[in-house]
């Protein structure tokens, strides 16, 4: 795990090296399986391309965990603690995520805002597997430029 920051890990977030199955016709990448312990139930499975240096930010699901690895490319994950009563209440934790030294799968639980960044010099393939389907009714969204967050994008 490449955890960017020394700040206690916020409550709920889980990341966990993944297998990587190499030889010379290429790369099996195992991402979740039912009998993980951190399966929770299958909802739906989506990917999100994100275009070099650009930002997908602020996030949130009101009911929905989400386990993310990202097979291609390389992101910034940042994650933010709006949960009161949470014992990380109001803390970022930031994440490298992707191949070849970052394959990881991390749990976002729900109720915490999250955003990322490509840095890939072309896209970066995100793999969700929700625990339930997504609802637009489910998720909410704030403008990256708000006065909640307490972090810039660079």
């Amino acid at each position: 795990m490449d955890k960017l920051d020394n700040n206690e890990q916020i409550e709920g977030v889980i990341v966990q090296p993944l297998k990587q199955i190499v030889d010379e016709r290429g790369t099996v990448l195992h991402m979740l399986r039912k009998d993980s312990p951190l399966f929770m139930g299958f909802g739906e499975i989506y990917f999100s391309e994100v275009k070099f240096d650009v930002v997908k930010a602020w996030k949130r699901h009101k009911k929905m965990t989400q386990h993310f690895a990202v097979p291609y490319g390389k992101i910034l994950l940042v994650i933010y603690d709006s949960r009161e009563g949470s014992k990380t209440f109001g803390k970022i934790n930031k994440y490298l995520l992707g191949r070849p030294d970052n394959y990881n799968l991390l749990r976002i639980p729900p109720q915490v805002y999250y955003g990322f960044k490509s840095l890939n010099d072309t896209v970066s393939l995100i793999a969700n597997c929700a625990d339930i389907p997504h609802s637009p009714d489910e998720t909410e969204k704030i403008d990256i430029n708000n006065n909640i967050i307490p972090y810039q994008w660079n």
